[in-house]
């Protein structure tokens, strides 16, 4: 077994390189698509509340643009840098191949610790960034997104900054922004519900009920929380579910909207919720459970956890919760895992259709939204397994084979130099 490692684009270039070594790809391609099409790094100089100047560094890495505009999130973490960011990019270029969008992949962000920023500090942060990047954002160029601790307020504020810079209203520069500046129905719920589409469709091929099933969700954020709640309303009965703050376990399943409403009404977070026993992050990973949801930060399962793994299946809500080491554990042991580039596309996928509704002005109601987002995670979901059983691999590298087919064949149509 090759050495496991946690650096994010190291693991997406294993993944890479064993797919391009299946589907024989040329060397040519692989070079151009191994490397981010532009990188941009900026300094930021802040006025902080306290009149000092504090100097941060943003990135937005654009790794393809060759099947349409790139398309990332940004976040803010001090855990933010190149690596990381170039990884993230790939990732979503892979991602938007597999759920059919005309998209290529980016990602920005800023090494920044948002807690210790007042909201006048934030918005000063968020509109030097955007300035920064104004000539990289675009609406047929490069479009953000929320991401680790950016939300619609954030992309208000990108999207006020940049319409100033260029002197027209422009909504669809950015996606994830509130109903009333242009965002879309259904968008806060969209990747949860997409990773719980995901896991039905994977139940099915394993024949697994979903109302005999239980199951574990690490990280009660956005996509966390909603991953467990419709998961919940699928039947399967929810035993353990945590956030940074604790995890907590309950055999007999937990009330998620209970959890919910606890975290709402908590400064955002579980720390003291009284439905269960408090256990650890590493704990709730090891639960004997079904089907396990990884929905928090990178490198969660490791080859040094992978082998203590007991569920059957795992599906990735989060990007990169496992290592490239443990995929190799996980697999040996017959463990399926829906990857992240498959499972939480259904986010990117509403975003998709927001970017087309700001283009026409035309809005869809929520229903029609989901029906649209359910159709296109199905439909990826039966291209990725199909590319799995013919190449009897992972589903991992089946969605790496597929999305550099796809990738491939748009990069040599429109030609290279």
């Amino acid at each position: 077994m090759s050495k496991d490692t946690t650096n994010p684009y190291e693991s997406m270039i294993r993944r890479f390189d064993v797919a391009a070594k299946i589907m024989n790809l040329d060397d040519d391609t692989y070079n151009i698509l191994k490397t981010p099409h532009r990188q941009y790094l900026a300094s930021l100089p802040i006025k902080m509340d306290d009149g000092k100047i504090q100097v941060f560094e943003g990135y937005r890495i654009v790794h393809n643009t060759s099947r349409g505009p790139s398309k990332g999130g940004i976040r803010y973490s001090m855990d933010v840098n190149l690596d990381e960011v170039k990884a993230l990019a790939a990732w979503m270029t892979w991602k938007c191949a597999i759920a059919d969008i005309p998209y290529g992949g980016a990602k920005g962000g800023i090494t920044v610790d948002p807690s210790k920023l007042s909201e006048g500090e934030l918005e000063r942060l968020t509109r030097a960034y955007t300035a920064a990047m104004v000539d990289v954002f675009g609406v047929d160029k490069d479009i953000p997104a929320p991401d680790v601790a950016t939300g619609p307020r954030v992309m208000s504020w990108i999207v006020d900054e940049y319409s100033k810079l260029k002197g027209a209203f422009t909504p669809g520069v950015v996606t994830g922004k509130p109903i009333h500046l242009g965002g879309s129905e259904g968008r806060v719920e969209a990747t949860g519900r997409g990773v719980t589409v995901a896991a039905m469709e994977a139940m099915k091929k394993i024949k697994m009920d979903p109302k005999k099933a239980i199951g574990a969700v690490q990280g009660f954020g956005n996509v966390g929380s909603i991953t467990a709640k419709h998961m919940d309303e699928h039947g399967v009965r929810i035993v353990a579910i945590s956030d940074h703050t604790g995890a907590f376990y309950n055999p007999k399943g937990i009330n998620i909207e209970k959890a919910i409403a606890y975290r709402n009404s908590n400064h955002g977070v579980l720390k003291g919720f009284a439905d269960g026993t408090e256990i650890t992050n590493e704990d709730l990973l090891t639960l004997d459970v079904d089907v396990l949801c990884p929905c928090a930060l990178e490198n969660q399962i490791t080859a040094a956890n992978a082998d203590q793994i007991k569920a059957q299946l795992i599906v990735e809500g989060a990007n990169g919760p496992i290592t490239a080491g443990a995929d190799e554990i996980l697999t040996g042991k017959g463990i399926i895992v829906v990857p992240d580039i498959l499972a939480n596309g259904g986010g990117v996928t509403v975003s998709y259709f927001e970017w087309t509704q700001n283009r026409f002005g035309y809005y869809y109601p929520e229903d029609e939204i989901n029906r649209r987002a359910d159709r296109y995670m199905i439909n990826a979901f039966q291209n990725v397994w199909s590319v799995g059983e013919k190449h009897k691999v992972s589903l991992r590298i089946a969605a790496y084979i597929f999305a550099l087919e796809k990738v491939t064949i748009s990069l040599k149509s429109r030609g290279v130099y």
